[in-house]
């Protein structure tokens, strides 16, 4: 019997972290100075908020995670394998451990809630019988079990948001990946996403969630990092969005 996202089994301890980053550096072409020497370990199963004014790093933070862009020095690890160490051919499959949820959503607006999930799966040539059970699964964990022929134009911001979890969560993940997921939404369905999230990071996947929004981070008290001008100035846990005194 299969769970809808996967977990550690009782007592289980995982044995490498889900992401590494060691001495990582990142210089673009131009010279702009990106990321300086960071050094970030997080383990399975942690809840982790990447905080900081904009031009911080973030940004460039995910996507060496995600393989966007390659470090300039250091060592970058997630779900176990070195990102710089990885062929062309073997980065999809990478990416299919991270699910990636953005400010925008970044649906398919001719395509139903159904099908905008279900796309996640088939370019990845999965089996039509997978796709049919898998579908359902993962609407009715995010509560648009009774949407999913709507089109994705005739939703809220906060019903899109919830595709768009859907959709990230296809592959079973390690690892997801949330850059400013409450960035358009109101205040209410911005507490709404977030107890979603929590939901997933109990079900045992990684979060980690790139945000500005200070009274979520203050609320939470889960682990911060914090990036100022591409330097990591702090990594605590049960921290607010801004060092206290």
């Amino acid at each position: 019997m299969t769970t809808l996202l996967s977990r550690p089994e009782a007592g289980a301890v995982a044995t490498e972290p889900v992401i590494s980053m060691v001495d990582v550096g990142m210089t673009y072409p131009n010279g702009k100075v990106a990321l300086t020497d960071v050094n970030v370990t997080i383990p399975a199963g942690d809840f982790v908020f990447l905080v900081g004014p904009s031009g911080a790093g973030k940004s460039t933070f995910i996507r060496l995670l995600i393989r966007q862009q390659l470090p300039t020095a250091g060592r970058v690890v997630v779900a176990g394998r070195d990102v710089s160490r990885l062929r062309r051919g073997q980065v999809p499959q990478l990416r299919r451990r991270i699910g990636i949820v953005f400010q925008d959503f970044r649906l398919l607006p001719n395509k139903t809630v159904f099908e905008n999930v279900a796309f996640a799966l088939e370019v990845t040539g999965a089996a039509t019988a997978t796709i049919r059970r898998r579908v359902p699964q993962l609407l009715n964990l995010v509560g648009l079990q009774e949407h999913e022929q709507h089109l994705t134009t005739q939703l809220s911001g906060g019903e899109q948001q919830r595709v768009a979890i859907a959709r990230a969560l296809v592959h079973d993940p390690a690892i997801l990946i949330a850059d400013e997921p409450t960035g358009n939404l109101d205040p209410v369905t911005s507490w709404e996403i977030i107890q979603l999230l929590i939901q997933i990071n109990d079900l045992g996947t990684t979060v980690l969630m790139a945000t500005h929004n200070q009274e979520i981070v203050n609320a939470m008290r889960r682990r911060v990092l914090a990036l100022e001008h591409g330097t990591l100035v702090r990594d605590e846990v049960g921290a607010a969005y801004e060092r206290e005194y």
